[in-house]
């Protein structure tokens, strides 16, 4: 089997439907078939994606709230989020030599468990594409608040889900090159703040000086550390991003996997050494005037109004590069759902015919977006969570399912790599979801069981198939 990392270990009878799907793609216009990806993806290509996707400033969102909710200890809150990412991770390089197609957690639970699973797994995690501008639009606030404390949270708010919208109406898009100035630009950013607070902690300003109380204390608490791990999940969404690629890799058994451990290594690593340092210097952010705003009082503490001014600009950069390709591929999404019927194709799977935008689209995301008026940063984080931590869940579900209905050979290591290691991430993650907040909880609730009903009555009580959501998971992200 073409889709089998052993091809002796997999059942020929119980052969993932998807097995035809993952053939070469043939030459747009070849009489081989119709235009499909092209294999074009090597692995640094792979591993700068996911980056890119992931926004490095992302350290600075939550560190504020986070420390105040672990009472200091947002490194160890960080650890914490990256074992549990690893064992996802381990899963996610599993399944993607049984299915190196697109789709990632939505096409794994489809093809391991059952079709309708898998249509709510990606149901749940089109919440975090529909939610993600909201977070820019709040994000912009708080940051420019900091600089411009007269100026109302509503107005910054207004402006940047307006210049998105604007944007994507006109359908600009934001070129590879554009996103590498701008992931340069936060690297150097990010930088200048780790130096900038390493002299301040040289210097004993704030009374700091290195030390391992980040890490561990006499005060710990699981549940406090299991509850800052939980909204931090955020700054790993996009990890996976990669394995929505299978089908432009050119070795996507050996690449993806690759890089999506890289990317964890990489991105975990930075995280935990810019919020070690900025823990060190304040181990106690109530001293700051503004906890949800830490980062830029922490800027401008370090290194002045100059220095807090950088910090913003180059953020806010960030921000709108974000925000823009966060409403374009939310309004695309919708877009493939209403087209490929998974939703109303009158109203969602309509574009312009000038400017080829899905204009409906784009304005109901921006109307999604401007619940930022209405809801705080860690609240709108853990509603993001909801939907990552269900994906993450069936990942590794999705794994056990391959062992007992596709896996020949069962032996000790069989059993440790699909089962135990897996078992162990679903209990992980299921451990950080139930530790998101009861509001997050009763909305993405409520987003769970519209997708169920909406399911029900489309497939006549589960007899028909489930709404294909191949196409709005893999929708071109990089085009």
């Amino acid at each position: 089997m073409s889709t089998a990392s052993s091809p002796t270990e997999i059942t020929t009878s119980a052969a993932p439907a998807s097995q035809a799907a993952a053939t070469p793609a043939a030459e747009p216009g070849s009489a081989a078939g119709p235009a499909q990806l092209r294999r074009t993806l090597k692995l640094r290509h792979l591993v700068f994606i996911g980056l890119a996707y992931m926004a490095p400033l992302a350290v600075f969102d939550m560190f504020g709230i986070v420390s105040d909710v672990t009472d200091g200890h947002v490194p160890l809150a960080y650890l914490v989020v990256i074992v549990a990412v690893l064992f996802t991770a381990f899963s996610y390089s599993r399944m993607v030599r049984f299915f190196p197609i697109a789709g990632s957690a939505y096409t794994y639970a489809k093809e391991a468990i059952n079709p309708h699973i898998g249509f709510l797994v990606g149901w749940a995690a089109t919440l975090d594409y529909l939610l993600l501008p909201m977070i820019n639009a709040i994000l912009s606030a708080i940051y420019m608040g900091a600089v411009f404390p007269d100026v109302p949270f509503w107005v910054w708010v207004l402006l940047t889900v307006g210049i998105c919208t604007v944007m994507n109406l006109i359908g600009v898009k934001l070129a590879a090159s554009m996103n590498i100035i701008l992931v340069g630009i936060q690297l150097v950013v990010a930088i200048l703040f780790v130096v900038l607070t390493i002299v301040n902690i040289t210097n004993g300003a704030n009374g700091s000086g290195l030390s391992v109380q980040p890490f561990i204390s006499s005060d710990l608490q699981l549940a406090a550390i299991s509850a800052g791990a939980a909204v931090l999940a955020l700054s790993f969404l996009g990890f996976d991003a990669v394995s929505t690629l299978a089908e432009e890799a050119e070795r996507p058994e050996r690449d993806i996997p690759r890089a999506i451990f890289i990317i964890i290594g990489v991105a975990g690593a930075f995280f935990v050494t810019v919020t070690y340092v900025m823990q060190v210097l304040f181990p106690d952010v109530s001293e700051l005037g503004d906890i949800v705003g830490a980062s830029p009082e922490i800027a401008k503490y370090i290194g002045g109004a100059a220095f807090q001014a950088i910090f913003v600009g180059g953020y806010m950069m960030a921000v709108l590069g974000c925000g823009i390709t966060q409403q374009m591929s939310a309004a695309r999404l919708l877009y493939a759902m209403g087209r490929d019927g998974a939703l109303p194709k009158r109203l969602f799977g309509r574009i312009n015919p000038r400017t080829g935008v899905p204009v409906v689209n784009v304005l109901i995301v921006a109307a999604i977006a401007l619940t930022a008026l209405f809801v705080d940063l860690d609240r709108a984080a853990s509603m993001i969570n909801f939907g990552a931590f269900i994906a993450f869940t069936f990942v590794n579900l999705s794994v056990i399912f391959v062992f007992f209905r596709f896996l020949k050979r069962r032996g000790p290591g069989a059993w440790l790599g699909f089962v135990i290691v897996p078992g162990i991430g679903v209990v992980i993650n299921v451990w950080l979801w139930l530790s998101l907040d009861t509001v997050s909880m009763v909305i993405g609730g409520i987003w769970l069981a519209l997708g169920a009903a909406y399911l029900l009555i489309t497939t006549r009580g589960f007899r028909a198939p489930a709404p294909d959501l191949t196409g709005p998971i893999n929708i071109g992200m990089y085009e």
